[in-house]
């Protein structure tokens, strides 16, 4: 690495090491979460904290917008001292004679301290420019007596310059951005696990801990000049309460049973081609008995109204599902609403069965995706291999940090 130039003189990708930026970059988002009220940090859901602090801390290459460049020109008085064509007496001062200056603004878009950044592949040949808001200003100086000089191609030049620099930063940056969910995803799980951890063993003292008077219960977000600083997600900042839940290999058997049931059903069809969904909810509720002890029930009242499939454990909801024949979008809109009804603030594990009677498959599965995605309460569509289903994350109607699975799973079933 080169020593380092003051980006006062003029010259481009010479005055800081690109490198340390981005290890800047990689540090102050760690430090944010460390600094994070703890309970602040407890309450937000993980995935939308990543991506805040994603949105935060991600760099941006400058990129020109060539085709928006301009010129102006205007009379000045140009100092030709360093002129060795020309006879000048005394060199050490200014030497003016009257001529032309041609600016040229070329528009960008991206951080501006970019520009001075040398990136891990660079050249000792910096290009120079003077750059303003978020434009980079070519400057020429033509004495009234010079000779043609075509003005265009050296700016061209110029900027093929500028630009090869702005590849070898954007590489560097590129990589950084890449791994930076990574990174954010790293920070939050190890800060979690230590205030888990440290409450843990406060709660097994078995003496009250005092309240602090002055404990923050919101996070005021740190000022970020460089570009719109992102929203912190909405939390609550009052004492986290960890919920017991299914975990997810109970969750999958659950889901396995149900499919298991189905299965029975295809290679069964005259047995099932008269029933209604009452009728089908009754046989997976006795699968799922078998499997859990009696604690799944029908048509069971939680919160707003009955849900289909309710599985219980040491009184607590879960597991929640709702059983519908596909009778298009309009009805399973519906039936996610219906859902969010039924689904108290704990449940965290659910799934909407759909049984499918002279509808292409295709159709049936396009039509799940694009109204579940486009539900006010969606979040995100989870990576979930299955022929026939999907798995999204939604949030609960009164909190948006408050988050559950949905696994929507379509079974062919026989015609009448």
């Amino acid at each position: 690495m080169f020593n380092l130039i003051d980006k006062n003189k003029g010259y481009l990708f010479a005055s800081h090491d690109l490198r340390a930026i981005i290890e800047n970059q990689r540090k102050s988002l760690q430090q944010e979460v460390e600094q994070m009220d703890a309970n602040r940090l407890l309450n937000t859901a993980p995935p939308d904290l990543s991506r805040y602090l994603v949105d935060k801390y991600n760099l941006t290459a400058p990129v020109l917008k060539r085709d928006a460049w301009s010129a102006d020109e205007q009379e000045t008085q140009i100092d030709v001292r360093h002129d060795q064509n020309r006879w000048i007496s005394d060199r050490s001062r200014a030497c003016l004679i009257p001529g032309q200056r041609v600016t040229i603004e070329v528009p960008f878009e991206g951080e501006t301290e970019l520009l001075y950044a040398q990136a891990s592949t660079f050249s000792t040949n910096n290009p120079r420019a003077e750059v303003r808001g978020n434009s980079i200003f070519l400057k020429f100086d033509i004495a009234h007596d010079a000779q043609q000089r075509d003005i265009k191609q050296e700016a061209e030049r110029i900027l093929n310059d500028i630009d090869q620099h702005l590849g070898w930063v954007r590489a560097d940056v590129n990589g950084f951005n890449q791994g930076l969910a990574a990174e954010a995803d790293r920070a939050i799980a190890s800060r979690r696990e230590r205030i888990l951890a440290n409450q843990g063993r406060a709660a097994a003292l078995g003496i009250p801990l005092k309240n602090r008077p002055n404990a923050p219960q919101t996070y005021a977000l740190p000022e970020v000049k460089r570009k719109v600083t992102p929203t912190l997600p909405t939390a609550t900042g009052a004492a986290y309460a960890p919920e017991p839940v299914i975990d997810m290999d109970t969750y999958e058997h659950i889901l396995t049973v149900l499919q298991n049931m189905a299965l029975v059903m295809e290679r069964s069809p005259s047995a099932f081609k008269t029933m209604g969904e009452e009728d089908l909810r009754q046989h997976f509720l006795v699968q799922l008995n078998g499997q859990f002890e009696g604690a799944a029930t029908g048509e069971t009242f939680n919160v707003s109204g009955k849900t289909d499939i309710l599985l219980r454990a040491n009184g607590k909801n879960v597991f929640i599902a709702e059983c519908k024949y596909w009778k298009g979008p309009k009805v399973y809109r519906e039936t996610i609403d219906q859902l969010l009804g039924y689904t108290a603030w704990r449940d965290t594990k659910t799934a909407i069965l759909i049984f499918n009677r002279g509808t292409s498959m295709s159709t049936v599965l396009a039509g799940v995706e694009v109204e579940t995605t486009a539900h006010s309460n969606y979040k995100r569509k989870v990576d979930w291999k299955h022929e026939s289903g999907f798995r999204f994350v939604l949030h609960h109607p009164s909190d948006v940090n408050r988050e559950f699975l949905l696994t929507v799973l379509v079974f062919d079933v026989p015609g009448l």
